[in-house]
């Protein structure tokens, strides 16, 4: 079992910045992949980024450039660093891990809200 706390929402002006944190515990060992979805009112839950043990990452298509994933390996976190952030971005951002054995688990997630 893996469990996930996210902290750093909240509300910012468009074009503003945001960092989120997620902190992993329980079966961190382990651990493949650390990642970043997001739900939206109304809409389906979106892959946002992602980042490997090994430190490789992807992106989607609309926050390429604006957003940055980072891992911190011996404390076990991620982050997601937001910049040029839009209303668009508004929505509920979940981080998750992937395990080796390839269960995913969610955190309780964190709400974003982005003014224009």
């Amino acid at each position: 079992q893996v469990q996930l706390v996210e902290s750093g929402g909240g509300l910012v002006q468009a074009g503003g910045s945001l960092r989120l944190s997620c902190a992993a515990s329980g079966s961190i060992f382990s651990i493949y992949k650390m990642g970043w979805y997001r739900q939206a009112p109304g809409k389906q839950r979106e892959f946002i980024a992602a980042i490997t043990s090994g430190g490789s990452t992807n992106y989607a298509d609309s926050v390429k450039g604006r957003f940055t994933i980072s891992r911190d390996n011996a404390k076990n976190t991620v982050n997601l660093q937001m910049n040029s952030l839009k209303p668009e971005d508004t929505a509920v951002y979940y981080c998750y891990v992937l395990t080796n054995d390839m269960r995913k688990y969610w955190g309780q997630g964190t709400q974003v809200t982005v003014s224009p």
